[in-house]
This record gives structure tokens, C-alpha cells and sequence, in this order.
């Protein structure tokens, strides 16, 4: 019974509420197959702003809430693991008392939850202001693990573990998101849906539309791109790895996409052509040329799980596989979501296809980027490995 419990004890927490949303969101469709009924758009309204709260908009941001949780996780898991192998164990569990610190600020860490010098050690290295101590008791606790015999210079200087501190992860998102809304904007601007009945001259011209987030428009891709570019600068600006926080970081995208994309089910959009199969959902208001059907392809359900495939693989890679390079993870997941991007443009109706001049091909732009980006991921990868292997 108590190793059962042990075995329960171990799974992370995030485990959990994966589970729970994904038990949700599956609940919600078989009850929509069953009644035909979606839930009305509007999540809650704001009374004394008169402002709709969508259901889009809390599954995108719940998301990427949770998808940012799991790198934490996942960067704590990198921190714990170097920190290990270079502080001795009889360091680490050595009693804090040892430190022979004034008694207030021992008292003060304690609250913390900082009972031994391996606690006090990990969260120095991570940031000592995040000890919550004032300047004159940040350096009374320097001069002590300075002055201790078991406490190497290099672990205060430039600790190992620093750079996969999991405050990064909730700190570096903003960069990623902010920057990445604007990538998302910009290439929706620059290939809009054409049911949405607007060009790009037409965005153009007209500022204000360009900024009108509320009626639609924020392209993947862009997104991507933009949160790529907004996580560079944080981890430039903080000294860290940029390709080993890409590498998480698209652990968390993967995972967010899994619920961000159950936002087009409450809106009745990206769903694909016209069918009779037995998981095809019900559309109210189609597009014009397809008023004849009610039933068509839940693409938004391809892609979440197809995302979650993507979540599954990379994230047991990065926690099994030993021959991993930095920024595997990163090219991986642009390779999957490139092949589940490619896919999903078969049953779409409403893409931007290529135009060269006059004339139109019979591609999506979508699709011609995720060929494009494929490759490209796939040859940089092979020759690191292979210069690795020279290496």
C-alpha cells in the first residue's frame, strides 16, 4: 500500500490537470455529437465594462498558463539534476545551523522553508534576492558560505545551476507572448482568411483595423516566430541558453496548443470540408458556398491532437533520451507541427493560397512554409549531428 502511494506521490501535478482538461474537453464533444448544442462563445461579461469575456481568449491564455507550468517543472528537473552532481550530499544536508547565522535571519529562513545549506545553496544560485532578505542580511549570509570550508567559490560565483532558475520560465514568457501576438498579427495581416473579406491593402489603409484583435486574425506561425524572437532577447538580456530554454519552451507550446485550440470550437471555426462521418461537428452559420451542409470535419480537434502527439513525443524525449543536442527539441517540434500543419491544410476551407503575380497555385501558404521550414529544420539538425560526430 505505501509503495502505491509512493507511486502516486511522483507524478507530477501537471499530470493531473492535464488529465482533468483532457477528461473535459472530451466530455464537451461527445455531448456535442450527442445534441448538436456549443456552448455560447461568451465565457462571462464584464458588467461595469460591458465587455464579453470569450471562450477563446481563457482557452488560449489557460494554455499557455499551463503550458508555461510544465517548462518550470521541467527547468527545475534540469536545475535539481546539475545541482546534485555538483554539490556533495553531506554538503547539501549539512544543518543550516552549521552557518552559525544570527538567529533572526535563521529564523527568517526557516519561514522559508530553508532548514539545510543545500536549500540555502540552491536558492542562492538561483538568485539570492529571491531569499527575500534585505541588503545588510544578503551579505551576512555571503560572508558565512564564503568563510565555510564546504562550500565551494565557483557555487557562489557562477553557479552550474542558475541558468535553468524556473522563475525564467513565468519571467520569459511575457517576452515570448507579447512578441509573439505581434507575429501572429502581422502574418495574419499579411495572408488573411478569405472569408474574413478583407486584403492586405485593405489592413493597410486602415490602422485601426490592423489593431482590432477582437474580431479575429493571429496566424500560427507568426506566433511562433515572434515567441522564438521575444524569448532570444530574454535570454540574451539574462545570460541563459537561448537554445536550451527553446528547446522547453516548445514542451510548452506544443501543450498549449492542445487547449488553446478548443477556442475555435466555442467560436465554430477552423473546421474543415463538408462530412457524414460520426465525429463531425455541426456548424450553425458555414460559409456561404457550403450553406448546404451542417456537418463538416472538427479540424480544430486534429490539430489539438495532433499537438498533444507532438506535447507526448517531445516531452519523453526530453526527459529519456540521453543523445539529445541542444535545440533537437526545437527543430523537432517545428518538424511536427510543419507535417501536422501540412495535413490539416487537406480538409481546410478556408486557407490563403500562393499567388505569384496573377497567377494562384493550388497551395496554401501554410503549406508551402511547413515544407519550407521542415527541411530547413531537418538540414541543420543533420549537420550538427554530423559535426558532432566529427567533434
Amino acid at each position: 500500500m505505501s509503495s502505491r502511494s509512493s507511486t502516486w506521490k511522483t507524478i507530477p501535478v501537471y499530470w493531473y490537470i492535464i488529465g482533468g482538461l483532457l477528461a473535459g474537453t472530451a466530455v464537451l464533444f461527445i455531448n456535442h455529437l450527442a445534441t448538436g448544442i456549443t456552448p455560447d462563445r461568451t465565457f462571462f461579461t464584464i458588467p461595469f465594462l460591458d465587455l464579453e469575456v470569450y471562450w477563446y481568449g481563457v482557452c488560449i491564455v489557460g494554455g499557455i498558463a499551463l503550458g508555461t507550468f510544465v517548462v518550470s517543472k521541467l527547468a527545475e528537473e534540469r536545475a535539481m539534476r546539475l545541482f546534485t552532481e555538483t554539490v556533495p550530499t553531506a554538503t547539501r544536508k549539512r544543518p543550516l545551523a552549521r552557518l552559525h547565522l544570527p538567529k533572526a535571519l535563521s529564523q527568517k529562513l526557516h519561514k522559508q522553508k530553508i532548514s539545510t545549506m543545500g536549500d540555502l545553496l540552491l536558492q542562492w544560485g538561483y538568485n539570492p534576492a529571491l531569499l527575500r532578505l534585505n541588503k545588510k542580511e544578503i551579505e551576512t549570509v555571503r560572508t558565512a558560505l564564503t568563510n565555510s570550508k564546504y562550500v565551494e567559490s565557483i557555487w557562489l560565483a557562477k553557479t552550474p545551476w542558475r541558468i535553468w532558475n524556473p522563475e525564467h520560465a513565468w519571467n520569459g514568457v511575457m517576452w515570448g507572448v507579447v512578441i509573439g501576438l505581434v507575429g501572429a498579427r502581422l502574418y495574419h495581416i499579411l495572408t488573411p482568411s478569405p472569408s474574413m473579406g478583407i486584403t492586405v491593402a485593405e489592413y493597410l489603409s486602415d490602422p485601426a483595423r490592423m489593431l482590432n484583435f477582437r474580431n479575429g486574425g493571429l496566424g500560427i506561425y507568426g506566433g511562433i516566430a515572434g515567441g522564438l524572437i521575444g524569448i532570444s532577447f530574454y535570454t540574451r538580456r539574462n545570460r541563459i541558453p537561448y537554445l536550451g530554454w527553446a528547446d522547453l519552451a516548445v514542451i510548452g507550446v506544443a501543450l498549449g496548443q492542445v487547449f488553446g485550440r478548443w477556442g475555435n470550437f466555442f467560436n465554430q471555426e477552423l473546421y474543415g470540408k463538408p462530412t457524414n462521418l460520426p465525429w463531425a461537428i455541426l456548424i450553425d452559420r458555414p460559409l456561404p458556398e457550403f450553406a448546404a451542409f451542417t456537418h463538416f470535419h472538427p479540424a480544430f480537434l486534429y490539430e489539438s491532437l495532433w499537438n498533444l502527439l507532438a506535447f507526448s513525443i517531445l516531452y519523453s524525449l526530453n526527459r529519456r533520451c540521453k543523445r539529445l543536442i541542444t535545440g533537437d527539441l526545437l527543430a523537432l517540434y517545428l518538424i511536427l507541427y510543419a507535417i501536422g500543419r501540412t495535413l490539416l491544410e487537406m480538409t481546410r476551407l478556408d486557407s490563403r493560397m500562393v499567388t505569384i503575380g496573377d497567377l494562384q497555385l493550388n497551395m496554401a501558404v501554410a503549406t508551402l512554409l511547413s515544407i519550407i521550414l521542415a527541411i530547413v529544420m531537418a538540414l541543420w539538425r543533420i549537420m550538427v549531428h554530423q559535426a558532432d560526430k566529427r567533434g
